[in-house]
């Protein structure tokens, strides 16, 4: 007897199909047809809804009680009633349905994991590592999601995340408005940049009054380390004379690094390095301690998309140590 060939596409050598083609699932056609005449106690009343004609509908409930061996139906002189077990049959076939629906509404999700978008808007500070690994990490599984990416202060961030242009931020802000949820959160101290070659680079910490009378790269006010360092130099009545003022932390960088003097920026964890530059965290009893915050618009549904990437990135920050 002939082996049966293989008819999974996989099986065949063939790429399987990615989802892209996914078409409603289909209940066997006697399901429906039992439930249909449960519904409207009529043969002639369900082949109506079920545009097909009376006797075309008899006849497969007919053949549908022969090869069960037990009629589902009572015939009465104005429309059927379903047997004791036809209530048993036509439970089991609900169930069934609201299976198939359900599985419909899961493999729908699959389908928007495997093509798509995700939008997100971020800080500077993430750019570097964070977030480039984790949206390769998450295209390793699902290469066809294409990320939209903005960079931009926590006043921008916040913005577009109330106007659902982008699903998700990851931001410096203290998130305090009752229509942002943070779905995690970690602590990320303000250090100072150095080359190292700086005189400070063998220091352990710094204070911010350490830092005069080297070349200054600071933030300008769009960027939540300048709203951070201002309230520090507040607070201590301590005055930066500045060389360059920027809205981009890598040129601060590139600066700093060149200019031998200091840039300030968030710090993740010592895994986290700069090339050519040390990080020294600032130990001033006025600085803050601010959190890097993965945050959603209240409210929303997430495309299963984001929704997968929010969860890997959760999963990311609570492996960081402060």
């Amino acid at each position: 007897m002939p082996k049966a060939r293989a008819r999974s596409g996989r099986a065949q050598g063939k790429r399987v199909d990615d989802g892209a083609s996914l078409r409603p699932i289909k209940p066997p056609s006697s399901y429906s047809d039992v439930d249909a005449v449960a519904r409207h106690g009529s043969i002639r009343k369900a082949a109506e809804s079920l545009h097909v004609v009376s006797s075309a509908l008899n006849r497969r409930i007919l053949e549908l009680e022969e090869e069960l061996g037990f009629e589902l139906f009572e015939r009465l002189p104005r429309g059927v009633r379903p047997t004791a077990a036809g209530e048993l049959f036509l439970a089991y076939v609900r169930r069934s349905l609201k299976d198939l629906r359900q599985l419909e509404a899961q493999i729908a999700g699959l389908q928007g994991l495997m093509r798509g978008s995700i939008r997100v808007a971020v800080a500077e500070s993430v750019t570097t590592r964070l977030l480039p690994e984790a949206i390769t990490a998450y295209q390793s599984e699902h290469p066809r999601i294409c990320f939209h990416v903005k960079v931009d202060g926590p006043a921008v961030l916040r913005s577009l995340l109330l106007s659902d242009e982008v699903e998700l931020i990851l931001t410096h802000e203290k998130l305090d408005n009752p229509n942002v949820r943070v779905m995690a959160s970690v602590q990320q101290p303000l250090c100072a940049l150095i080359s190292t070659d700086h005189p400070l680079a063998g220091r352990s910490s710094l204070r911010l009054h350490d830092c005069i009378g080297y070349p200054l790269a600071l933030p300008d006010e769009t960027l939540a380390a300048r709203a951070l360092l201002d309230k520090t130099l507040e607070r201590s009545a301590l005055q930066l004379e500045p060389s360059m003022v920027c809205n981009s932390i890598e040129a601060t960088r590139v600066f700093a690094r060149a200019k031998g003097g200091v840039c300030f920026q968030f710090h993740l964890d010592d895994q986290w390095e700069y090339p050519g530059m040390v990080v020294v965290p600032l130990i001033d009893a006025e600085i803050e301690h601010p959190h890097l915050s993965l945050a959603v618009r209240r409210g929303r549904v997430l495309p299963p998309a984001a929704a997968a990437f929010a969860e890997q990135v959760t999963a990311v920050l609570e492996r960081i140590r402060p």
